[in-house]
């Protein structure tokens, strides 16, 4: 699996989409105010998502 690069758009959990801001060694960081119904979602600003559980959507 190719790990996802810092500005990459990604996305999880059943649609929701962020733009990672940092990668670790076992998550990325990803802001989720890229999302244009992000503050319907009542979501935090930023998450952590494992590698395991993303896809790359643009690199």
């Amino acid at each position: 699996m190719k790990k996802a690069e810092v500005g990459n758009l990604i996305e999880f959990k059943e649609g929701l989409r962020g733009i990672v801001e940092k990668v670790n060694e076992n998550s990325v960081i990803v802001d989720l105010t890229y999302m244009e119904n992000y503050r319907d979602l009542e979501l935090e600003e930023k998450t952590v998502v494992n590698h395991k559980n993303y896809k790359i959507v643009q690199a």
